[in-house]
C-alpha cells in the first residue's frame, strides 16, 4: 500500500465523493437494469451521471483510483463496474492512525 499515492487521489473533493457514494451505492445510484445487484459494483455511467462531469474525466479518476488500489473493476461486456477496495481503505485509515 502507497500512503502517498492514496492521499494524493484523497486530496480530490470529488474523488473522495465516489469512494463515499461506493460505500452505499444502493442509497446513491440507481438499479441496474441488466444486474440486480451492486456485488460488483456500479457502473460508470452512474458515476459519471452522478458527478455531472465528462466520461473521460471520470476515466482518469477511476483510473487513478485503481492505481492506488481503492477501487476493483468488474467488467461485463462492454461496461466496467467498480466497487470500493475495502481492505486497502481499512489498512489506509489503520496506517494513518498508527504511523502518524
Amino acid at each position: 500500500m502507497d500512503i502517498v499515492a492514496i492521499s494524493k487521489v484523497l486530496s480530490n473533493k470529488t474523488r473522495v465523493n465516489i469512494l463515499k457514494w461506493l460505500k452505499k451505492p444502493e442509497l446513491n445510484f440507481p438499479p441496474h437494469q441488466d444486474i440486480d445487484h451492486f456485488d460488483d459494483g456500479v457502473c460508470v455511467g452512474f458515476i459519471q451521471d452522478k458527478t455531472g462531469l465528462s466520461q473521460s474525466t471520470i476515466s482518469t479518476y477511476l483510473n487513478s483510483m485503481q492505481n492506488a488500489d481503492l477501487v476493483i473493476p468488474t467488467r461485463h461486456g462492454k461496461w466496467t463496474y467498480y466497487r470500493r477496495n475495502e481492505q486497502i481503505i481499512k489498512a489506509y485509515i489503520e496506517t494513518l492512525k498508527t504511523d502518524l
